[in-house]
């Protein structure tokens, strides 16, 4: 239990005594009392803590808010003196106020300190198992901004939420298996015969993309012509494979790059060779969700609450991408995943209706089955939008980014909005070293503290076990702005993972910063009084472990000079 749920749990525990001692008085009437929130006022004017018991009461007391929580302040610390609470108050319709002692914040310093390199994580998850699926991009072309957001966000939620306490899984779903792998193999032979000089049409509905190309001349430079004399169908399955094999190896060395890595690759086509999507189809229709139609099979979805039924087996026995997805998702359940996450493109929101239907059609539950929808992302440079790559002519692609801007400013980028919002990517401010560029703020923050414990270590100061020092020392209206938001990390790590948001973890990590370099303007650290010079280096020591921590969840690094 961190600090602030430790406190929060000691007011609860009183207002539960209080309202319980003014039943028993005659002066409230309720059979019991309502699971009521303890919350941080977003104004220092309303104290430290605001309670919305007596608002939650007035139904079953059948009297106004603020007769109720006049009728619990009667009892609240009647008999015995409250450990930390200074003042209590009613405000607003009726809100129970608190206002905390001095010491109670420099007695949370004093936990953080201890916490060491563990402050700000929690058991809040339980060890609940939840499996993140994200990027999973078609393996017939190179990755693009879409999945560097994608990527950003996936991994930072992963690493989000084992901090809050939660098992995760981070995954990624090979689509190698279906239409796309067709028209993927036609494109291949096509270019390997006009590579070798014969004159053949290109399909319709290939891929165009320059790395097909160059996958291709790969292979002839490697294998020559062999494959001239072979049947056509083996020839597609041989070059696919290998295509395969290397697209895969290049998305995964992409995105080990851009410091995400996997705990599972999971082969679509291993549904297929398993049976397992043809065991979906039966599970369905053992269940009666199943309508046969003009030779096809179709899923009932419109009886789950979607608009239509949707096809599952085409009329010539093969199965859609669709009914793949379902025995996807199951087999995920069935490995023990207790919430899904998947994080799609904002093009495939028609798809997760139908998805949840067939989900909840299965017997699991569908509301364990979330799926964040990602807004386009625009690139800009010069205050103009740049639409194509410098190398390959068509879109611009990760490794571009990365090699452009490093990892860091992408990925601190990418987090830095909504995934439901239009992002908007400036090149030239994610280049640019001042404190304009967020991530360089926050990391300039984080270097500049350790460069101070550096000086201290470089005088022979060496900071003194937490329980040694006296932070009640620390009084300045900065020092205290910057202790107050610092205590909320553990609570704000996890308020991110429960809304699945990780731009919550770049804005407090900014903030926090930014209340550093106003108490670093504020306060001098070293040179001044060694009692109050050794509770602001612990004050330092723990911000940069804050911001370190902010920064790793979210994959950034946290330099320790700039």
């Amino acid at each position: 239990m961190n600090w602030l749920e430790e406190t929060r749990w000691e007011l609860k525990k009183d207002l539960l005594a209080a309202a319980t001692a003014a039943k028993e008085a005659g002066e409230l009437n309720f059979e019991e009392l309502p699971d009521f929130v303890i919350e941080r006022p977003r104004e220092k004017a309303h104290g430290d803590f605001a309670a919305n018991l007596a608002m939650l009461l007035a139904r079953q007391a059948k009297m106004p808010p603020r007769k109720i929580a006049e009728a619990i302040l009667v009892h609240l610390y009647k008999d015995e003196p409250a450990t930390w609470v200074e003042g209590v108050e009613i405000a607003g319709a009726g809100f129970i106020n608190f206002r905390m002692k001095a010491n109670w914040l420099t007695d949370g310093l004093a936990d953080a300190a201890a916490r060491g390199e563990k402050f700000g994580e929690s058991e809040f998850g339980a060890g609940h198992k939840v499996n993140v699926e994200f990027v999973s991009a078609n393996p017939t072309g190179e990755l693009h901004l879409g999945n560097a957001r994608g990527a950003a966000i996936g991994d930072s939620l992963a690493n989000i939420m084992q901090a809050a306490g939660y098992q995760v899984g981070r995954e990624y779903y090979i689509n190698d298996a279906g239409k796309q792998i067709e028209n993927f193999g036609l494109s291949l032979e096509a270019r390997y015969l006009q590579q070798l000089g014969q004159d053949v049409p290109f399909p319709e509905d290939g891929y165009h993309g320059e790395d097909i190309t160059r996958t291709v001349a790969e292979y002839i430079a490697v294998e020559g012509d062999k494959l001239l004399t072979v049947k056509e169908n083996l020839r597609r399955e041989i070059l696919t494979r290998y295509a395969l094999e290397k697209k895969i190896s290049a998305i995964r060395t992409a995105l080990e790059h851009y410091g995400v890595h996997y705990d599972v690759w999971f082969s679509e086509q291993t549904l297929h060779d398993a049976g397992d999507v043809k065991k979906v189809v039966e599970e369905l229709g053992a269940d009666n969700a199943l309508i046969e139609q003009e030779g096809a099979l179709w899923f009932a979805a419109d009886k789950y609450g979607c608009e239509k039924p949707e096809v599952l087996v085409r009329a010539n026995g093969i199965p859609t991408y669709y009914t793949a997805d379902i025995a996807y998702h199951k087999n995920k359940f069935e490995r023990g995943y207790e919430r899904l996450i998947n994080i799609w493109g904002a093009d495939h929101h028609g798809h997760v209706a139908r998805l949840k239907a067939a989900v909840g059609a299965l017997g699991y539950p569908s509301e364990n089955l979330e799926v964040i929808l990602m807004q386009l992302v625009r690139l800009f440079s010069g205050g103009e939008i740049m639409r194509m790559s410098k190398r390959a002519g068509t879109y611009v692609t990760l490794e571009e980014l990365v090699e452009e801007v490093g990892k860091d400013a992408a990925r601190f980028f990418f987090v830095m909005r909504s995934a439901d919002s239009q992002m908007d990517f400036d090149l030239d401010l994610a280049k640019s070293q001042s404190m304009d560029n967020p991530v360089y703020y926050v990391q300039y923050a984080h270097a500049r503290i350790n460069s101070i414990i550096a000086q201290a270590a470089e005088q022979g100061i060496e900071l003194a076990a937490p329980d040694k020092v006296d932070f009640s020392l620390l009084k300045e209206e900065s020092e205290r702005d910057l202790l107050r938001r610092l205590l909320e990390l553990p609570d704000e790590i996890v308020a991110a993972a429960v809304q699945e948001a990780p731009h919550k973890i770049a804005a407090y990590v900014m903030e926090l910063s930014g209340l550093f370099h106003s108490f670093y303007g504020n306060c001098r650290v070293l040179g001044v009084d060694a009692d109050v010079q050794m509770a602001r280096l612990w004050l330092c020591r723990v911000t940069a472990g804050a911001v370190a921590k902010c920064l790793g969840l979210l994959g950034v690094s946290a330099p320790l000079k700039m």
